[in-house]
């Protein structure tokens, strides 16, 4: 096999990219959002959008300084030129998501060849990390995005074949990209580069990279970019400072008080789950790349390597854990293993395919099983309908793994991977679009559906000690919080009028008359009930449960003005929303 032959023609290249792209925008909107990530960013770009702050993020009204606004601020423009939906929701991790595919395939192919390049995209593309996550609202895929972005910039000026005003060109790629990390997660886009480059440097003794870091026009590149919002949410908000850059950084970093601890081993079981299906190509690939490049000079295998194992041991020595942190090593991975599996033999293929095909049996017989994970709030209907997805599946990926293995039996190793690719997506694509089956449990569409007709602008809404992230967003208007603080506990010390502190301050308002409506759990709801709370109940599912304020016979006889518009009482300001 030729290391430096095209797997397509331009034409099967470009027909390729279109299928993907229109597969992968046109899931975005297919299930509800899910708490409480989905439902927390949609909601601080929506609250955004409409009270037309661009500078202090809110979440139900409340400050949330936990992130910086970059992802927020791409969602909010998206709703106000596309309408407050789950694809506009959706949009940043998959434009981020799909650009990162697309780069990772650019990167390799201009470095190691257009094989390696083709089959880094293929394998990034269906991996399970970036299927899931390139369609999820969260902050990960943006800020994995603009870190490849500068890892890719970093490489690339630094290839030997590069000219003084392309080094130039790419280094200040790269201090953009670090600024456009920096607005989607902080600091930790410059430790994470700085770490790496250091790292690198100390390992291979090549100090190149750090003649050409353009640092003249770089940094007041970077500043330029990423220091304005800092500045003008520290002025607008001078509790700000002390939040964002010493506890959520490094009292996050040293402290187990978010309750996201785990074992020291932890990122590395996330990883060999996340690189599915290609978990033992992608091993292969980044344990074999010191060796596999041994001249002098700039070495790239070395420092993708690098960049990989810096991230996972970063975040294996903090306090807080969570899976998707190590997102960012898959586009180095994936180079690495566009790499190796540009050169690997046919007899080295055969064994790695025959392994996915034993996984591949192993899910569709373990698929009709989901169902024994029923509990009372995901019902085994719900798991049923889901198990459905999981099978079809898992019969996918069994027909792409053996079609794969009999291509390259057959010494048509290009075809036979990115058919495996191909399956791998299709399959990971299904397993994502069943978990709608699972709405119903994870997420407030269908109660806000039930509500919202009977809502008016200036009624209120109470949520007693509870908060449903996605219930805000469903309803467009925000919650007042009762005996409830969690995340929003910062913000609630800077404005505590936004919020009752206690169930009994609750239901002293709620016995003053007037409409008003309140979300709680079942158990909170037995436990009003039994204390005497008037209520009427106007919709519940397995895990929270709406109530109405039954009118007094006076409150009743008065007319009924007929209900505004909700777009009306969407903004967090609104007199009904406290």
């Amino acid at each position: 096999m030729n290391p430096s032959s095209p797997i397509l023609s331009r034409r099967g290249l470009w027909a390729l990219l279109l299928v993907f792209a229109v597969v992968w925008f046109g899931t975005l909107d297919y299930r509800k959002l899910l708490k409480p990530d989905e439902g927390r960013y949609a909601e601080i770009s929506r609250e955004m959008a409409v009270s037309g702050d661009f500078v202090t993020p809110r979440l139900n009204g409340i400050k949330y300084f936990e992130k910086p606004p970059l992802q927020y601020w791409a969602t909010a423009t998206a709703y106000q030129v596309f309408g407050e939906n789950e694809w506009t929701a959706r949009i940043w991790p998959g434009i981020t998501g799909f650009l990162s595919v697309l780069l990772a395939f650019f990167t390799a192919g201009r470095l190691f060849g257009p094989r390696a390049g083709l089959l880094a995209g293929a394998t990034l593309g269906s991996c399970l990390f970036v299927v899931l996550m390139g369609h999820f609202n969260a902050l990960d895929m943006g800020l994995s995005f603009f870190l490849q972005l500068a890892l890719s910039g970093l490489l690339l000026a630094n290839r030997r074949q590069a000219q003084p005003a392309e080094q130039r060109r790419w280094m200040l790629v790269v201090w953009a990209a670090l600024a456009a990390a920096m607005l989607s997660k902080g600091l930790v886009a410059l430790v994470l580069c700085g770490a790496t480059l250091v790292l690198y440097s100390l390992l291979t003794r090549d100090l190149s990279p750090w003649r050409r870091l353009e640092l003249i026009r770089g940094i007041p590149l970077f500043l330029l970019l990423a220091a304005p919002w800092f500045v003008a949410v520290s002025l607008a908000n001078p509790e700000f400072f002390h939040f964002f850059f010493i506890h959520e950084h490094f009292e996050r970093f040293l402290s187990s008080g978010h309750r996201r601890t785990q074992p020291g081993w932890f990122f590395i079981a996330v990883l060999l789950l996340g690189a599915l299906p290609w978990t033992l190509m992608m091993l292969q690939g980044w344990l074999g790349a010191w060796w596999r490049e041994r001249e002098s000079g700039f070495q790239p295998q070395r420092l993708l390597a690098v960049w990989a194992f810096v991230i996972i041991a970063f975040f294996s020595a903090s306090s807080s854990k969570l899976p998707s942190y190590i997102l960012p090593m898959a586009p180095a991975l994936a180079m690495l293993t566009g790499v190796w599996l540009a050169r690997a033999e046919r007899r080295v293929l055969l064994p790695h395919l025959a392994i996915i095909v034993v996984l591949a049996l192993a899910a569709l017989y373990l698929s009709p099983r989901i169902v024994d994970r029923a509990d009372a709030d995901t019902t085994i209907e719900m798991m049923q309908a889901y198990a459905v997805w999981a099978e079809a599946a898992a019969a996918v990926l069994l027909v792409a793994s053996l079609a794969a293995l009999l291509l390259v039996w057959r010494r048509r190793e290009g075809g036979g991977l990115l058919t495996l690719a191909a399956g791998a997506f299709i399959a990971l694509t299904l397993v994502m679009l069943g978990h709608e089956s699972l709405s119903r449990s994870n997420s407030s569409y269908h109660l806000a559906r039930e509500v919202k007709p009977l809502l008016t602008p200036d009624v209120p809404f109470y949520s007693v000690n509870t908060y449903e992230q996605t219930l805000p967003f469903y309803l467009q208007r925000t919650l007042t919080l009762v005996d409830y603080r969690d995340e929003m506990r910062f913000g609630l010390e800077q404005e505590p009028e936004l919020a009752i502190p206690t169930v009994a301050e609750f239901r002293e308002r709620w016995a003053a008359g007037g409409d008003a409506f309140a979300l709680m759990t079942p158990g909170m709801y037995d436990s009003l009930a039994a204390a005497g709370l008037p209520m009427s109940v106007v919709a519940r599912d397995t895990r929270r449960v709406v109530v109405r304020r039954p009118l007094l016979a006076a409150e009743s006889a008065a007319p009924v003005a007929p209900a505004a518009p909700l777009a009306e009482s969407a903004s967090p300001s609104s007199a009904g929303d406290r």
